[in-house]
């Protein structure tokens, strides 16, 4: 179980927010913490320590009056750590390679592969024409209803018709390198992860994953690892003393070193 860093940016600014808050009318996010740094700020950071495969998430749409400004500081800590962070939102076949030219190593895509609510197979093939498998990393972001996960879309607000499973996780995989997966409904909530989507994720080994959502203690990390059997990377974002939590930035190195 490896430690992936995060800088989710928004409205032109860092933050930490409840996942299933965002509104793109409005631009509008339920705020857990904005920061005074810039995202070139936590790049170096994180760089420092020699953190890699992190992630960037612009939380603006494009038709946001914001994006620019958004995407202003996700090309600024793309510079900052050439190569050892990955970005996502509002990617597509088109503007993947100008991010992959600006720094970084992966590009992150869940929208342009799902048309309603359907996987779209057609624009995954363009994806990976474009910008090649080894450095595509499928988002594949969910939330729960009637007792299953199901991927969801659009800054997280559109339900998709795919579940989560075993099935789906071993058919994508053979299309990308890694998989990001955020438990939405926990998300920016710090209230504990979701040990049955972590335990399905454990059993997907033949490519790198990514778990998001929950994290709020210590003992949820062990938990983590436990359920993950080892396997499933994790990411903090609002628990993260970096961003206003209690969890101390050094403390999980350390633990991710056992």
């Amino acid at each position: 179980m490896k430690f992936r860093p995060c800088i989710d940016i928004h409205n032109g600014k860092v933050k930490q927010i409840v996942g299933g808050s965002l509104l793109d009318q409005g631009d509008q996010a339920e705020e857990n913490f904005v920061s005074g740094q810039d995202g070139a700020y936590y790049a170096r950071l994180y760089q420092s320590y020699g953190l890699q495969g992190g992630h960037i998430i612009l939380l603006n749409p494009v038709t946001s009056p914001y994006y620019q400004a958004t995407k202003r500081q996700a090309l600024e800590a793309l510079a900052a750590y050439p190569g050892g962070l990955q970005v996502g939102g509002g990617i597509h076949n088109e503007n993947g390679e100008e991010f992959l030219r600006a720094g970084a190593s992966h590009v992150i895509v869940t929208s342009f592969v799902f048309r309603d609510g359907k996987i779209c197979w057609e624009n995954l093939e363009k994806m990976e024409r474009a910008v090649g498998k080894k450095h595509l990393v499928l988002d594949l972001s969910c939330r729960k209803k009637d007792g299953q996960y199901y991927i969801v879309t659009d800054r997280w607000q559109k339900f998709t018709q795919v579940p989560v499973t075993e099935e789906i996780l071993k058919e994508f995989s053979s299309h990308c390198d890694e998989f990001l997966i955020h438990a939405v409904d926990v998300e920016g909530k710090a209230s504990g992860i979701e040990v049955g989507l972590v335990k399905m994720l454990a059993k997907c080994t033949n490519i790198p994953v990514t778990y998001a959502g929950g994290v709020g203690s210590y003992q949820d990390l062990e938990l983590l690892r436990n359920a993950g059997k080892n396997h499933v990377d994790v990411t903090i974002g609002s628990a993260l003393d970096l961003f206003g939590g209690t969890m101390e930035f050094k403390k999980i190195l350390e633990i991710m070193e056992k």
